[in-house]
């Protein structure tokens, strides 16, 4: 997903504590749901299910996370997207046919009894349905959580909305956000804590990427970054076969951009591509507002309707307060 810019940003990222991160700070709702239908999941990669077979791994997510987020002051909204354009179709459907694959791939697995493929290809066939999408912001609204319907790209709407100074940072693990121009990056927010990756139990802490401090010290300008990712691969077009993150960043320097896409792709015309980057669809039309949450509301949405432990859910309620009616930001920085 998203843009491949590791290589080139990893001298740029910086680890960050909980207790820096206080604010608002408004979360790209695709990304932040697929991380936890992703990870939580049971050891053969079956997710976390009600007796009726409905999927609750996001459900557990935004309970149990968001009270840490706001245990720590961060007070986050939620940014879901919205159409998406017609330049992402050909990786939407990309993506669909990878998953449906992966599904498959998981079956055999499970089948044979090889626990550690079928964890893999259970990761790799997540997907974020209506469903999920419907269920997480009902829980949201149940927990006095703001969320917003982006027109167009989530992470587009929340970088515009870093832009504006309404929210305080971004929080993806895409780097497409940058190419948006959020100013601040805030990374593994939602999926920071012990994880099991191939094979090894790692531990995976807050990173920040401040958005100036990386075109100072690759001396770019943030439209010339957009050429990189052009370069790389967006998920609105293929990149140039062969070409990473530091030879097109090397290729950019020198000018030479324009002239390998024309070598390489002579159809293709990355102007679309710059203009959706640099003038996406975005909203200004919306309310940052945090309320008390419903606590026997959400108690009966999680524990009547899809079967969480009343006792757990109940605990992560403690102390999960918030000012009601907020409609100022001053108070969150």
């Amino acid at each position: 997903m998203g843009v491949a810019l590791r290589d080139i940003v990893v001298d740029y990222k910086s680890p960050v504590s909980w207790d820096a991160l206080s604010g608002v700070a408004a979360i790209d709702a695709s990304n932040a749901l697929y991380q936890f239908l992703t990870i939580i999941r049971q050891p053969d990669g079956t997710p976390l299910m009600d007796h009726r077979g409905r999927v609750t791994s996001h459900l557990s997510g935004i309970l149990f996370r968001m009270a840490a987020f706001l245990d720590k002051g961060i007070r986050p909204v939620f940014v879901f997207d919205g159409i998406p354009a017609d330049l992402k179709q050909a990786t939407i459907e990309e993506r669909r046919k990878l998953r449906t694959e992966a599904g498959e791939r998981w079956k055999e697995a499970l089948a044979r009894g090889d626990e550690e493929e079928a964890y893999k290809q259970a990761r790799s066939s997540t997907r974020v349905d209506a469903e999920v999408i419907r269920t997480a912001q009902e829980l949201l609204r149940l927990m006095g959580i703001p969320f917003i319907q982006a027109p167009g790209e989530g992470e587009a709407q929340a970088a515009h909305m870093a832009a504006k100074g309404d929210v305080r940072y971004v929080v993806s693990q895409d780097y497409d956000t940058l190419l948006f121009g959020a100013p601040i990056l805030v990374r593994n927010l939602t999926v920071s804590g012990r994880r099991k990756i191939r094979g090894r139990t790692v531990s995976i802490n807050p990173e920040r990427i401040i958005l100036s401090d990386l075109l100072i010290g690759i001396h770019l300008t943030r439209e010339q970054l957009i050429d990189i990712g052009i370069l790389v691969g967006t998920d609105f077009n293929d990149g140039v076969a062969g070409i990473g993150a530091k030879t097109a960043l090397k290729l950019v320097q020198k000018g030479e951009a324009a002239a390998k896409l024309k070598e390489k792709m002579p159809e293709f015309d990355p102007g679309p591509i710059h203009e959706l980057f640099l003038n996406p669809p975005v909203t200004d039309s919306y309310t940052l507002e945090w309320a008390q949450p419903d606590v026997e509301g959400i108690v009966s949405l999680l524990c009547s309707g899809f079967d969480f432990s009343e006792e757990r859910v109940r605990k992560a309620l403690e102390g999960f307060s918030v000012k009601g009616g907020q409609s100022t930001l001053e108070g969150w920085f």
